[in-house]
């Protein structure tokens, strides 16, 4: 059984993805109290694997997004062999701490200050700027680097940061500006 807070169905609303039709699976609680965190994860019902899926299944996309809170505390290799077996496509929002099952299709990391990203290799690093040094993050390998405004409040500063090092890409979170979940 895993707490779940929420499953719901919208679009990615930011990193690479974004704009992609996407079922979210919103895992309680994480290992980290960041002071910017905007997310309610800790209350929830605690699901089967089975009921996760078949909640999931009442939604047309293939795109799953595993998210928090931080969903690598309640993951197992099992949920991820089911999903895969119902063709899902697995897009997981991690802060990168905890090591993660086989399988996942796409790993978005959005490292933390003062918390230790073990993963070795993910597809995307999504960092929320608040005027941090973000530098380090670039030694993690990646496909892409994504800045993001923290809670759209400072995006002429992530741009003007993006402009002088271009290997970083900027996100919004495109949900909030628009108005969806």
């Amino acid at each position: 059984m895993k707490k779940i807070n929420e499953i719901f169905y919208s679009i990615q609303g930011e990193g690479f993805y974004t704009g992609t039709p996407a079922v979210f699976v919103r895992f309680s609680g994480c290992n980290l109290k960041c002071s910017f965190c905007d997310t309610q994860h800790e209350d929830g019902i605690y699901m089967s694997d089975e009921d996760i899926i078949a909640e999931i299944n009442r939604y047309p996309t293939s795109h799953i997004v595993l998210t928090g809170g931080e969903p690598s505390l309640r993951i197992t290799q099992e949920l991820i062999r089911k999903l895969k077996d119902a063709g899902k496509f697995i897009q997981i929002e991690t802060n990168g701490t905890k090591l993660l099952p086989e399988g996942i299709d796409w790993i978005t990391c959005s490292p933390k200050p003062d918390a230790q990203v073990v993963l070795s290799k993910v597809n995307e690093i999504k960092v929320v700027y608040t005027g941090q040094d973000v530098a380090s993050y670039l030694s993690i390998p990646a496909q892409v680097y994504m800045l993001q405004p923290c809670s759209c409040t400072n995006t002429e500063e992530v741009i003007h940061y993006i402009k002088q090092y271009p290997q970083w890409r900027l996100s919004l979170q495109t949900h909030k500006l628009i108005n969806i979940r």
